[in-house]
C-alpha cells in the first residue's frame, strides 16, 4: 500500500479479474479469431475506457501511476461493474467511491427468473422511487400488461395519486396506510439520491397535480414499506384478499412487491386458475 491509499497488487489482481469474466460480445465487441484466454484482450479495455494500452498494462501490472478519479469511473464503464464492484475499484485504488446519483434501474438476470418462477403469485419489482421494471404474468391482471405503457408512465405512486377523489381506495384503511407508507418510503429515496432527475421531476410533478399527495408529503414521515392487507374486488376473480408483501433488495435498493394469499383461501384457489389459464 503507497501513502496515498492505493494498492497496487490488489488493484493489478482486480482489473485482471474484471477483464477476463467478460465476453466481447458483452461490450459490443466482435468475438473475432479464437482467443487463447478468455475474456477481453488489454488493448479492448484501453480502448473501451479511452485511455492508451500502455497506461492499461501498467496499471494490471501494478506499477502504474495513481490513476484518477476520472480513469477509475471509465474502467468501472468499461468493465460493466456492479456498484459494489465500483466501490471496491475505487477503494483499492486509495479514493473515495462515487455517491450514487440515482435508484438502480438495472434487473439481474437472477431477479427475472425469481419473479418468472411465481407461476401462480402476481410479483413485479420496483426500483427506489418505485418505477415497476419488471413482472411476471399473473401481476398483469392487476397492474396492467405494462410492456404497452411507455416506461415514463410506470411509477406506481404516481398511478396512485391519478385515482378520482371518489374512488372507493380513499375510503379503505388498509389502502390508505399503503399510500401513506410509499410516500413516506418515496421520501426515504429523496433523500438518499437528491440528485436523481427523474425522482426529482417525479415529486415535482406530483406536487403540482396532486394536493392529496402534497398533504401527504407534507407530514414529512421517512420510512420503507411494510407489509399491508388489501382487499381488491377484482372484476375476473371478484373480491380477494391477501398480504402485500415487499421484499427488499439491499444491493440495488429495490423492492420486490409480492402479492401472498393465505394458504388454502379462496384467493389461492383464485391465483392458481388464473395461472393454469393465463396466456404464455
Amino acid at each position: 500500500m503507497t501513502s496515498t491509499g492505493l494498492r497496487r497488487d490488489e488493484l493489478a489482481a482486480f482489473l485482471r479479474s474484471r477483464r477476463a469474466r467478460l465476453r466481447p460480445a458483452e461490450v459490443g465487441l466482435p468475438e473475432g479469431v479464437r482467443r487463447r484466454t478468455p475474456g477481453l484482450r488489454r488493448q479492448e479495455v484501453a480502448q473501451l475506457a479511452g485511455m492508451s494500452i500502455d497506461y492499461y498494462i501498467r496499471l494490471e501490472q501494478g506499477r502504474g501511476p495513481h490513476p484518477s478519479r476520472q480513469v477509475l469511473a471509465a474502467l468501472a464503464r468499461a468493465l460493466l461493474l456492479s456498484r459494489d464492484e465500483r466501490e471496491y475499484l475505487f477503494r483499492v485504488a486509495g479514493e473515495s467511491p462515487p455517491p450514487s446519483t440515482g435508484p438502480s434501474r438495472e434487473v439481474g438476470a437472477g431477479l427475472r427468473h425469481l419473479i418468472d418462477a411465481m407461476a401462480d403469485t402476481p410479483a413485479y419489482l420496483v426500483d427506489a422511487s418505485y418505477e415497476v421494471l419488471a413482472w411476471n404474468r399473473l401481476a398483469t391482471y392487476f397492474i396492467g400488461d405494462l410492456a404497452d405503457v411507455p416506461p415514463d408512465d410506470r411509477n406506481m405512486v404516481r398511478w396512485m395519486f391519478r385515482w378520482a377523489a371518489t374512488d372507493t381506495h380513499w375510503t379503505d384503511p388498509e389502502m390508505l396506510r399503503f399510500t401513506r407508507t410509499s410516500v413516506a418510503d418515496l421520501r426515504a429515496a429523496y433523500g438518499r439520491y437528491p440528485h436523481d432527475p427523474r425522482l426529482r421531476r417525479l415529486v415535482t410533478e406530483l406536487l403540482g397535480t396532486s394536493p392529496r399527495f402534497a398533504e401527504v408529503w407534507a407530514e414529512h414521515d421517512v420510512e420503507e414499506r411494510r407489509p399491508v392487507v388489501k382487499r381488491v374486488e377484482h372484476p375476473e376473480l371478484g373480491p380477494l384478499e391477501f398480504e402485500c408483501r415487499v421484499l427488499h433488495v439491499p444491493e440495488t435498493d429495490q423492492r420486490m412487491i409480492v402479492y401472498v394469499p393465505e394458504p388454502g383461501s379462496p384467493t389461492q384457489r383464485a391465483f392458481r386458475r388464473l395461472a393454469e389459464h393465463a396466456p404464455a
